[in-house]
């Protein structure tokens, strides 16, 4: 029997909720993803909070809140206690993602579901993991290895693989497989041949155009707006896409010295950027190249100016301008403020990079045709004045009345536990202080106990007894005094700012100085809301940089993992059930669909043993290094160890010869430069590699095929027998390993 797997998806299944998944790999409980939505709603969560108290460990995907937005919620009320994996750009844009996220709500209604303390308390746990880092878990799940992988969709973006008893379990959603200006795709070969993949329907239906032509349609468009007079709002993510849209403006800007300003506005745009340039190492190969060769660093923008309140905006010149705000659902945030004042002018554009979430302001306004006017609510936050401020003060000033009653009465109750039942009342040294009224010279008017000391006071030997605090001075003397160090009494700068938060450029710093004012701003306030009905006059427009590999890419990539058995999540019903079906005819027999909390079995068919290579075997044993690996061919006997476990013996007999095997990966493009850089003539033509005059090398079969791998793959060399023959077939040879 294989390694046991169950799934059970908590959210996120047959629509376009978050993602949270229940995997389960031979009893150890993994929560993949733990997200939420812009509408923040508990009701959501409901298939979590049955399951949270068993979850063994967390692994979070991507930086965004559908993946992790609900972690600081289900730590501090749902009881997730388990160690969270990520890696580093999830974790500090993850951060600063769920930090904007409060700042933007705080500032518009009474938002309690969580705080910041909340959200740094569920970070705290988080173990980050470097790329393809191998991560032996301990105790229950010893045997069980964690690795991430480049997923391509956002900065930090991860491909799980899980590996138990040499069986992988892969977790793949929201995958790129293309190159983009800040980041590198999915790495297919990483992933050949799974026991089970999970991975989304998300894109299952749509198709995208080719990355030049995509980006060159987005600066005209916002080209044109500007220069008709008309501002641009980019309704983005705190952190995520958001990136790949400032790299296409800054490159744009750059070459065309355009003078329109860029704004990107979040409660935390200066410390977003400030870490994105020192994530360089996650980034794509070009700009990791470009700053080793140049000291270029792609996100030192000089064309966009980063701003942390919408004032900074309002104070800015009038003009044509382009504005990244967040949040992307126009439910909450700055650009939901920035549409209700710019909707109504035909001049100005609304330019959505991403499919809004189900149900949110921005989904409504992407619908076709487009309403013509929409309700939204505009709250403010405003300090309290007047009859409100003092029956504010009132009831802080009762409720802090109350409070200082109450512990007072518990720590009387303390007091007289603690000494009441072991003070002997027959010690004549001892005076019963429970009585108040016979002492009323030392009791105070407010009433309580309080213990009494008096000259040649005996502390019982059976209990602790009290005495007068002692501390012991063991300052310096001179003969003017104490010797003082001047240092003690200077005031430092974090204790002035102590409860503050770092600001940007320090990379402990966690949010901007403008909103750690606002967290800080203790004044009584209040949240006023009103209803307003907005015509919308501007220009609506829709253009795909959510960064996902699309329909066609995502069945390619399928058949070339050729999973032995694949679970789909994440996509609307239609998308879900139209990529099982083709999956089930071109990638393998085996696809599940699960419902909402619906557990379903895909433990592998394949047996697995664990088996003790001898030394006598090992000692005998040529390995040959390929990649970060060492491969050998042996025969051997099977035998028993004394505890009964498979060991692999020496043959007791000669072993049959065995037919050469060439192991290793042949890269047509990378043989043709080798085949030049040896003098030989070599073009490709007609998808062969011409070598010479006679000679000719070609691929013959498809690595995407059904059963994936090289194995479905050969490399034929076609020649008379010459001296040119022998000569590129050794060449060919030699890029391969001869076991």
């Amino acid at each position: 029997m294989g390694t046991s797997v169950q799934v059970t998806p908590l959210c996120g299944v047959y629509n376009e909720n978050p993602l949270s998944y229940l995997v389960s790999i031979d009893g150890f409980n993994f929560l993949i993803d733990c997200g939420w939505n812009d509408h923040f709603d508990p009701s959501l969560l409901q298939p979590l909070s049955r399951v949270a108290s068993t979850v063994d460990a967390v692994l979070l995907s991507h930086p965004d809140t559908l993946h992790l937005g609900a972690l600081p919620y289900a730590a501090k009320h749902l009881g997730l206690a388990a160690p969270v994996f990520s890696t580093e750009p999830v974790y500090r844009l993850g951060l600063l993602t769920m930090y904007d996220q409060y700042l933007s709500r705080k500032q518009v209604s009474e938002f309690d579901l969580f705080t910041l303390d909340d959200i740094d308390s569920a970070f705290q746990n988080v173990t980050r993991l470097t790329n393809a880092q191998h991560h032996h878990l301990t105790g229950k799940g010893e045997g069980i290895v964690i690795s991430p992988h480049v997923a391509g969709h956002l900065l930090g973006g991860t491909v799980w693989k899980i590996t138990k008893d040499g069986e992988d379990v892969i977790y793949a959603v929201d995958f790129n497989h293309r190159k983009e200006k800040h980041l590198n795709g999915i790495n297919q070969s990483s992933f050949v041949r799974p026991a089970v993949l999970i991975t989304d329907a998300y894109n299952a239906l749509n198709n995208q155009p080719y990355r030049r032509q995509k980006d060159r349609e987005f600066t005209e468009t916002i080209k044109k707006t500007l220069r008709s007079q008309g501002n641009v709002l980019l309704p983005v993510d705190t952190a995520g896409r958001v990136l790949e849209l400032l790299q296409i403006l800054e490159s744009c800007w750059n070459e065309e010295s355009l003078p329109f300003p860029i704004y990107f506005l979040t409660y935390v745009a200066s410390s977003t950027i400030d870490y994105v340039k020192s994530f360089l190492e996650w980034m794509s190969d070009a700009m990791a190249k470009s700053f080793e060769t140049t000291r270029d660093n792609a996100f030192i923008l000089k064309r966009v100016k980063l701003l942390v309140n919408k004032s900074e905006l309002d104070n800015a010149p009038e003009g044509p301008k382009v504005v990244l705000a967040s949040m992307a659902s126009l439910e909450a945030g700055f650009s939901h403020d920035i549409f209700v004042e710019w909707a109504t002018d035909a001049k100005n554009l609304v330019l959505f990079t991403e499919r809004a979430q189900f149900g949110t302001l921005a989904r409504m306004l992407q619908a076709d045709p487009p309403p013509k006017a929409v309700k939204v609510t505009m709250s403010k936050r405003i300090p309290l004045v007047g009859e409100e401020l003092i029956a504010y003060e009132e009831e802080q000033n009762r409720i802090k009345k109350e409070e200082a009653l109450k512990a007072s009465l518990i720590k009387e109750e303390e007091l007289k536990a603690s000494h009441g039942a072991d003070v002997s009342m027959s010690d004549p040294l001892v005076i019963d202080t429970s009585n108040a009224k016979s002492l009323p010279d030392v009791v105070p008017r407010g009433g309580g106990c309080r213990d009494i000391l008096i000259d040649g006071f005996t502390p019982p030997s059976t209990s602790v007894a009290p005495m007068f605090p002692f501390y012991e001075n063991n300052s310096e003397w001179d003969d003017f005094g104490e010797v003082i160090n001047p240092d003690d009494y200077v005031i430092k700068d974090e204790d002035m700012n102590q409860g503050a938060m770092l600001v940007g450029g320090d990379m402990d710093g966690k949010i901007d100085e403008a909103s750690a004012s606002l967290i800080l701003d203790s004044r009584p306030s209040k949240v006023v809301s009103s209803e307003l009905t907005v015509p919308v006059k501007c220009s609506l427009i829709y253009m795909d940089f959510e960064g996902r590999s699309d329909a066609r890419s995502v069945k390619s990539i399928l058949s070339h993992m050729a999973p032995l058995k694949l679970v789909l999540v994440h996509g609307t019903a239609e998308a879900t059930e139209h990529l099982k079906q083709h999956c089930l005819k071109h990638v393998c027999p085996h696809v599940y669909a699960p419902q909402l909390e619906e557990t379903i079995d895909v433990t592998s068919d394949l047996c697995a043993y664990k088996v003790q290579l001898s030394e006598k075997l090992m000692s005998n044993i040529i390995f040959k290094k390929l990649g970060e690996n060492e491969i050998a061919w042996f025969d051997s006997d099977v035998g028993k160890t004394e505890d009964e476990m498979l060991t692999l013996l020496p043959c007791s007999t000669p072993a049959p010869p065995h037919k050469p095997i060439l192991v290793g990966d042949l890269k047509m493009a990378d043989f043709k430069q080798y085949l030049a850089d040896n003098g030989v003539q070599v073009e490709f033509a007609s998808g062969a590699l011409r070598c010479g005059e006679y000679v000719t090398i070609r691929k013959v079969g498809d690595a995407s095929h059904k059963g994936g791998g090289a194995g479905s793959q050969q490399i034929v060399i076609e020649g008379p027998a010459c001296e040119d023959y022998y000569k590129i077939r050794e060449y060919l040879y030699s890029h391969f390993y001869l076991l």
